[in-house]
């Protein structure tokens, strides 16, 4: 049997907020990860700023590659870039299966998934604005088609 170490109160990563980046360092390290998964090919790159929305990350970079070996291919090559940058991941998730692999970058987390995961979870749409807000995808059409 194993035991653990009683956690003390107020000191679970749940409850620490985590420190944050400069904003120039975001920066930097947003194009290198953009950079990284355009060399790798990345397929339907949006990168979706959620600042305000969230305290977890700034910036969520959703991608898909063609197969789970390029799936694992991709979240290699941005962190292996991410590391170069001087940038260590707090943590990564599902290389193994190579279906969905997460990259926390602490300001960024970078999801890389088959196109049908992507489709089955829709990430994208958990954050857009609903319809008729300002910087909604409605929003802007209904914009467009005034002027």
């Amino acid at each position: 049997m194993t035991t653990r170490p009683a956690a003390r109160r107020g000191t679970s990563s749940r409850s620490r907020s985590r420190p944050k980046g400069s904003p120039k360092g975001s920066a930097a390290l947003l194009r290198v990860v953009t950079a990284a998964l355009e060399d790798m090919k990345a397929v339907n790159v949006q990168v979706i700023d959620v600042r305000g929305l969230t305290d977890v990350a700034d910036t969520l970079i959703i991608a898909s590659g063609t197969s789970d070996r390029h799936v694992r291919s991709i979240a290699e090559r941005v962190i292996e870039q991410a590391k170069a940058s001087g940038m260590r991941p707090l943590g990564t998730e599902g290389e193994r299966e190579g279906e969905w692999v997460l990259v926390d970058l602490q300001d960024i987390v970078v999801h890389v998934m088959l196109p049908r995961i992507r489709e089955f979870y829709a990430l994208e749409r958990l954050w857009e604005p609903p319809a008729g807000e300002p910087g909604s995808v409605h929003a802007s059409a209904q914009a467009a088609e005034r002027t």
